[in-house]
């Protein structure tokens, strides 16, 4: 009886709990994490004759995924011109001068509808002291190739919906796994995509700086990310949820899977990466004890959200 009494008083307080911090986590997402579904212009640069602009959403280069759509119009006239063979290649360079980049599409797709060019970037870092980004173009007009750079401040990802992770896997190969969606989850089961990347490591150098052979991403291909959320605060005893699905690779190449919010507040997105044998990269399986009181053990390979 005297458990059974114990084991009642501790729902109880987790109620309550569970009460006071929906509360508080509703009014910070409402007033700190707005969405953000509209293109407008980042950056824009001229070059010949010709403007090159490069729209986000909200107009903003953020640390983590960036879809990133760009125009290329007669300066002049002030009309989409017929280009080819548009790059894109992020460069960041570092306190010491040496040079990396990170995620991102070399080779952008014409989208004929809006008349853009689509691609994307995952800055690992925002812009710093120690950090400075710049980006290097190239388009081709009646056969002549025409270069621009430009430089760019990449901000901090407000949005916790929208993190992401870098880490080295079990093969030695470095990978990064970047939120796309949802930006702003509701108490239901959501639909959760990612991008996942690694790094190729380059061979001899073959051309001048910038050499986009030097700073080479793919797309992971056939991989799986096992999906375990679960809230860490002491008060939510790492519970986790019902109806989650493990993300895999989609036709766009993204990886799609659903995770289940119960309730507003911290989660953390315990991940175990596999490769296409079945084999791990990275992470480590979450015990499912029940822990009140206590801060939730994590995944060797994770990511925190709040909404």
């Amino acid at each position: 009886m005297k458990m059974y009494q114990i084991f009642i008083m501790s729902l109880l307080l987790m109620a309550v709990s569970c009460t006071l911090d929906k509360t508080d986590y509703e009014s910070e997402i409402n007033t700190a994490v707005p969405d953000h579904y509209e293109f407008k212009e980042a950056t824009t640069v001229n070059k010949d004759g010709y403007t090159i602009s490069i729209e986000t959403l909200n107009g903003t280069f953020y640390q983590g995924y960036n879809e990133i759509r760009l125009k290329i119009t007669d300066s002049q006239k002030n009309e989409n011109i017929n280009v080819s063979d548009v790059t894109f290649l992020p460069i960041m360079t570092k306190a010491d001068g040496s040079k990396t980049s990170c995620p991102y599409q070399y080779n952008l797709d014409y989208k004929p509808d809006g008349k853009y060019y689509s691609g994307y970037s995952v800055f690992t870092d925002k812009s710093s002291t120690m950090a400075s980004w710049k980006i290097y173009l190239s388009f081709r007009v009646n056969n002549k190739i025409y270069t621009v750079n430009k430089d760019l401040t990449v901000n901090d990802q407000s949005n916790k919906n929208l993190n992401m992770s870098s880490f080295t896997g079990n093969d030695g190969e470095q990978y990064y796994i970047a939120l796309i969606s949802p930006q702003k989850p509701k108490v239901a089961e959501n639909k959760l995509v990612a991008g996942i990347y690694k790094y190729n490591k380059p061979s001899v150098s073959t051309g001048t700086f910038p050499d986009p052979s030097q700073f080479s991403y793919s797309e992971v291909k056939g991989y799986t990310l096992q999906l375990d959320p679960r809230m860490p605060e002491p008060s939510m005893g790492n519970h986790s949820s019902p109806n989650n699905q493990d993300l895999k690779q989609g036709n766009d190449s993204l990886y799609h899977g659903v995770v289940n919010y119960t309730m507003t507040g911290n989660w953390t997105l315990n991940f175990i990466l596999l490769n296409q044998n079945g084999k791990i990269i990275k992470g480590t399986k979450v015990s499912t004890d029940f822990t009140p009181g206590v801060p939730g053990a994590k995944s060797e390979l994770f990511i925190d959200t709040l909404f």
